[in-house]
């Protein structure tokens, strides 16, 4: 079977009978499908060509993303590889494609249904310009979120229009370049289609519809069964239309006897036509920024909060001197940070947020920092960690140095939402015994640091300044590749207790963290070996103490199998274990939700109580999914009583594992995960960071669309309580300060939905492709029960821009080029060729696609640009990349070949990455 018969066959292999363009629900997943094909093939091209440019073979070893992740960096990226953060990308594509059939079921424009050709597009081409800027700002999560959606209304195009109807195999380019026009398109008045009694009539389309080769697409009503005369309806169960003259439909989304040709080239299509998008995007992007959109970078990002008043002189020091450290002693190596995040605070003022992928650029950034100012003790601590949290990639570890309490902690509510949105882990090296005097609106105390480290699953260090060296051992330890939490447990007040704990073969470099005072633990290996605290150096490992932090390193002999670890004080202490592994897992808590497509959303918030809790789970090992079999998954308190409630597994038919908790813990609760390792057959153990916790309290509010700078965005909300009805505060805050109105409080009748607006208006100096962060809380007048909603908008400037760049060759010279090609070493050829923008808003970047050679060009503010390529005989093939300022991509192709045609470009796709396409089609 050839490549391109792979690429048509290879959707309808790993769907259930007669299901198509279904979103996340139901056993089999076209829209899934298809991005997940394309991402692949598009990751796969995309990392090969990196692999060329920089001289070494792009060839994995196996199918699963930890060994694509591994082969895509190359072999100078050497330690553990995890493809968590390559799978969370993926899966946030899908799920936002998904979520289209749930936030937009009756947008025709979302789906192209009812002849809204033109407001399709327009979604299409301003949603790829929110994407290419999210993703030149680095707002990657953004570009995730934004393409997914896009993907879904591009693919709808050809199972929900007549284009193969019409004959046509290949993508319609121009609903991706609104520089064309969309012709043909049938009129209000038109009739499309007959009548069809049955419903499943193999093609209801007028001859004249077919002749003419008029664009139609089906009207769809969900709520309403009103549709033009003579028009074609979608068609279905849930569509009220299909009822009416003309009766019937033309979805292609589900594969039945009657429409099986039409499925099949509407498969094909759609996924050619999401590589082609694929493409753009890519080439406008540049290779090493699609594959970070895409998560696959070297896994760590180091990211500081550090307090700059007057008395942080010696640890601006010491944080200084381990971010030099991790660039020295990690460079080169998997553990070298993948991103370098700089957050300074003082008193008012905080940030800005210094982003950076070069080491050299961090030294430079950190070495400017100069303890000033302060004096009254409390200082915006949570303002600077607000910053961190809004523009870290997700599951980031963060680590801030302060020695004061925070000012802002009103702000501490909004910091627990980020942190269980984005489950990043925040770590606070305090460096005072906070007995001066307190200034807030309400007392701050250490405890509030305690309980966002806690939360996270981060730790809260209290030492001396003179200690602060000895502590900041753990950033070294964090700061690592394939980290992964096997335990961890927090007592208040303290008690005597025996933790037991299972530690597999797979991991390294186990380190143990206890923190607390008056505290004396015995650690007792499989074989019943012991240590206590007391032995700084024993038979089981390291132990250091500083502060309030005792850490003890394993010994690195083999440490597999059931340990226990005995802790004694009447104070409050916490206990954790990590280590460095390719077996993780990574989840998300989700709802149901009906409609034509029904499916699994992921929740915004806290899940409800009163019911049970369901989650979406994907547990990885060293050869991904398949090889990793989950047996127990529960829900676990983190403090208290040790008790684990478990939940129902349902395997599902894409590798996936649905969860389902009915006894749901009341308090802070994480997610643990039991199996074993199919590659080594033992046991393993593994535990979330981020604590989640129950709520009768229900906010909904969807992001339809990009802000404009100067422009008041309206974005419509809804609260809804299952407790008593009564007032509920409601507050807001986004991390850019933009000026926002809401209202302060709702009146809420239980299990009824209380509408809202809050209108927020960026400043017209805003920068376009400013990513916002906006948090939205609901709490109940007594304070008891709160849920929150994030949210993230994309300021975008308005678009007219849409014509690509021209670049036209106006000369080869290869005529000293050989034909026999085994002759080619000594000789040159070149091309001359001049890229011109219009009107246009300017060129940003020219670049070689294709070609070994070497291109030059003159000043790309020039009206007319020349550029230069000179090249050995030896390589035929030239493809000149041209990006204007805002993303539109044109291209020059030359081929010297001596048969005067291009070489075919042949999309190839080999066994490993088909079967890593099924290993990573995620929701049901």
């Amino acid at each position: 079977m050839n490549s391109l018969l792979v690429i048509a066959l290879l959707p309808l292999a790993l769907l259930g009978p007669g299901m198509a363009f279904v979103s996340i629900g139901g056993g089999g997943s076209t829209h899934v499908s298809i991005t997940g094909m394309a991402l692949l093939q598009k990751v796969q091209e995309t990392c090969r060509a990196v692999a060329e440019k920089n001289g070494y073979e792009f060839n994995p070893t196996g199918s699963s993303p930890e060994e694509l992740v591994q082969a895509c960096l190359g072999p100078t990226a050497k330690g553990e590889v995890s493809g968590a953060k390559f799978h969370s990308a993926l899966q946030e594509i899908y799920t936002q494609n998904g979520l289209v059939d749930r936030d937009f079921v009756n947008s025709a424009p979302h789906h192209f249904n009812s002849e809204a050709f033109l407001e399709g597009r327009s979604l299409i081409t301003q949603g790829m310009v929110t994407i290419k800027i999210n993703i030149h700002n680095e707002n990657f999560q953004a570009a995730r979120t934004t393409l997914g959606r896009v993907l879904h209304t591009l693919q709808d195009f050809y199972s929900h229009s007549n284009w193969v109807e019409l004959g046509y195999t290949k993508p319609y380019s121009n609903l991706i370049n609104p520089g064309l026009p969309l012709d043909n398109l049938a009129d209000v008045n038109t009739h499309t289609c007959s009548d069809c009694a049955s419903g499943t009539c193999p093609n209801q389309l007028l001859p004249n519809i077919l002749k003419d080769k008029k664009l139609t697409s089906g009207y769809m009503g969900v709520f309403s069964s009103v549709k033009p005369k003579g028009k074609c309806s979608h068609g279905g169960a849930t569509d009220l239309t299909s009822k009416i003259n003309p009766r019937g439909g033309i979805s292609k989304d589900e594969r039945r006897q009657d429409n099986l040709a039409f499925y099949n080239a509407a498969v094909k299509a759609a996924t050619d036509a999401s590589l082609e998008l694929l493409q753009d995007l890519r080439l406008a992007v540049g290779d090493e920024d699609f594959l970070r959109m895409m998560g696959i970078a070297r896994s760590s990002v180091l990211c500081f909060v550090i307090d700059t008043t007057g008395s942080m002189s010696d640890d601006i020091e010491e944080a200084r001197s381990v971010v030099y450290q991790i660039i020295d002693q990690y460079k080169g190596t998997q553990d070298e940070p993948s991103e370098y995040i700089l957050v300074p605070f003082n008193d008012p003022e905080f940030g800005p947020m210094i982003r950076t992928t070069h080491a050299d650029k961090m030294k430079e950034e950190i070495s400017k920092l100069k303890a000033s100012g302060g004096g009254d003790d409390p200082e915006m601590c949570l303002s600077g960690l607000q910053l961190a949290l809004t523009g870290a990639p997700s599951s980031s570890d963060i680590y801030v140095f302060t020695d004061a309490l925070a000012k802002d902690i009103e702000l501490k509510d909004t910091i627990e939402a980020l942190i269980s949105s984005t489950k990043s882990k925040v770590s606070f090296f305090i460096t005072a015994p906070f007995g001066r005097r307190r200034r807030s609106l309400r007392a701050a105390s250490f405890d509030d640091y305690k309980d966002i480290a806690l939360l996270s699953g981060g730790q809260a260090i209290q030492v001396s300044k003179s200690e602060l060296s000895q502590a900041t051992d753990i950033i070294l330890d964090t700061s690592t590749s394939a980290l992964v939490t096997v335990l961890q447990r927090a007592r208040n007040p303290g008690t005597q207790e025996t933790f037991p704990v299972t530690l597999d073969e797979t991991l390294k470099n186990i380190t143990i963290y206890i923190t607390g005072t008056s505290i004396t633990f015995t650690l007792t290996n499989p074989a019943g070996v012991t240590q206590s605290q007391s032995e700084a150096s024993g038979k089981l490992g390291t132990i250091q103490t500083v502060g309030n932090l005792h850490r003890i390193r394993l010994n690195s002999d083999k440490q597999a199998g059931t340990w226990q670890i005995n802790i004694n004080s009447n104070q409050p202490y916490t206990l954790k274990i990590t280590g460095q592994s390719t077996i993780t897992f990574i989840y998300d808590f989700v709802e149901s939700f009906a409609g034509p497509h029904p499916g699994y959303a992921v929740l915004s918030g806290r899940p409800q109580a009163g019911q049970s809790a369901t989650l979406m789970l994907t547990v990885m090992g060293r050869r991904g999914p398949s090889s990793m079999t989950a047996e127990q998954v529960g829900l676990a308190k983190v403090s208290g009583p040790e008790s684990v409630s478990n939940g129902v597994l349902t395997q599902m038919d894409n590798g996936e594992i649905l969860v389902t908790v009915d006894a749901v813990p009341e308090g802070e609760f994480v997610v643990i995960v039991k199996g074993t390792d199919k590659v080594s057959n033992s046991q393993f153990q593994r535990q979330s960071n981020t604590q989640m916790s129950l709520s009768k309290v229900k906010i909904q509010a969807v992001v339809d669309s990009s802000v404009e700078p100067g422009q008041a965005f309206k974005l419509p909300f809804s609260v809804m309580t299952q407790s008593s009805d009564g007032k509920y505060s409601i507050s807001a805050r986004n991390d850019r300060n933009f000026p926002m109105s809401f209202p302060n409080e709702l009146t809420l009748v239980t299990g009824q939905y209380a509408n809202a607006t809050l209108t927020i208006t960026p400043p017209a100096s805003t920068e376009s492709g400013t990513d916002v962060t906006l948090t939205i809380d609901a709490k109940s007048s007594n304070g008891v029960d709160s849920n929150y909603a994030v949210l993230r908008l994309s300021v975008v400037t308005k678009i007219t821009d849409f014509i690509q760049p021209l670049c036209k060759v106006v000369s080869v010279q290869a005529n000293k080029c050989p034909h026999d090609l085994s002759q080619c070493g000594p000789f040159r050829w070149e091309l001359s060729a001049n890229i011109t923008d219009g009107n246009g808003t300017g060129i940003e970047s020219i670049s070689l696609h294709q070609g070994n050679g070497t291109l030059t060009y003159t000043s790309l503010s020039a009206p007319i640009i020349v550029a230069n390529y000179n090249a050995s005989c030896c390589s035929q093939i030239v493809e000149i990349i041209a990006v204007d300022k805002v993303g539109n991509v044109g291209k020059c192709y030359q081929s010297i070949a001596q048969s005067g045609v291009p070489p075919a470009l042949t999309l190839s796709l080999p066994l490993w990455i088909c079967l890593l396409i099924s290993a990573f089609l995620v929701r049901p």
